[in-house]
């Protein structure tokens, strides 16, 4: 286990969110192939039993891996979910809060629509870091909180306000965690926030079954955040193939000075800055 954080040991346990596709999976993948044992969680039974059989040959013993239906938006389901993992795995050393539904969610959409987005990817993060954590910390082992967060929580582009809404959200939590974690004397468990680039998730096959050619698979951002983790980052900005991270940096700066500067919100979609920002993003550039 070089050059891992440490949080992931053999015979660790892993509960992932989200687990029976995309990033989940492959992270639940790739975390039995490190030696941990694996508690997958989703919503979607049939895709989550198909998980469960690739993770279970991932980790090489079908007695490493569960499998859990759960709603994370629902307390007591999580409760449930706590209490099964430990039960059958033993105590949790690595939480990864990645469930999430698409958005959708313009601003006059409908309540339904917005209830369910903040409901899933915001109060399930509340949920499981509220659930799951406090244990954490009281058995005093290094561990890991690795919550999956969005680009789009950060620059809130127009047009998807829900999910932005919910994934700034999300931020605020994670951030809000690893300063409590830091602030407890001799807290060896760490969080992290996930950032992921375009990814050829289940989110783009609704839209194409064939890999944009600009997207990562959810292999790569996993290995990526590996490594970030095993450097002590608590940001996991990610990369992909069309966007590199002086990009990123430039629009989140944008977007930070929307505030400073005392311009439009959302400036960097404003006709009357279109040239600024263009200009801006060729600034320093050869």
């Amino acid at each position: 286990m070089a050059d891992q954080h440490p949080a992931f040991t053999r015979d660790g346990v892993a509960v992932i969110t989200g687990g029976a596709s995309g990033i989940g999976r492959a992270a639940a993948e790739r975390f039995a192939g490190l030696g941990l044992k694996v508690a997958l969680a989703d919503i979607n039974e049939v895709l989550l039993e198909e998980a469960r059989a690739a993770v279970a040959a991932a980790a090489g013993s079908a007695d490493r891996v569960t499998a859990v239906v759960t709603d994370v938006s629902n307390r007591a389901a999580v409760e449930a979910l706590k209490d099964a993992v430990e039960a059958r795995l033993g105590p949790v050393t690595v939480l990864m809060p990645n469930a999430g539904r698409e958005g959708g969610g313009a601003l006059f959409a409908d309540p339904a629509r917005w209830q369910a987005t903040i409901d899933t990817n915001l109060f399930g993060v509340v949920n499981m870091v509220q659930v799951f954590v406090p244990g954490m910390i009281e058995r005093g082992a290094a561990g890991a909180v690795i919550v999956t967060g969005s680009k789009q929580g950060i620059t809130t582009p127009p047009g998807d306000t829900a999910y932005n809404v919910s994934k700034a959200g999300v931020k605020v939590v994670t951030e809000a965690l690893a300063h409590e974690l830091r602030n407890r004397p001799d807290c060896p468990v760490t969080a992290h926030l996930l950032i992921p680039g375009f990814t050829f998730t289940g989110f783009t096959r609704v839209h194409t079954q064939v890999k944009p050619a600009g997207a990562w698979m959810p292999e790569q951002v996993v290995d990526f955040m590996l490594d970030a983790m095993a450097a002590g980052d608590f940001y996991i900005l990610c990369p992909d193939n069309d966007v590199a991270r002086p990009l990123d940096e430039k629009r989140i700066r944008w977007a930070a000075d929307d505030i400073v500067l005392n311009r439009p919100p959302l400036s960097r979609w404003h006709p009357d800055y279109a040239e600024a920002f263009a200009a801006y993003l060729k600034d320093g550039q050869k």
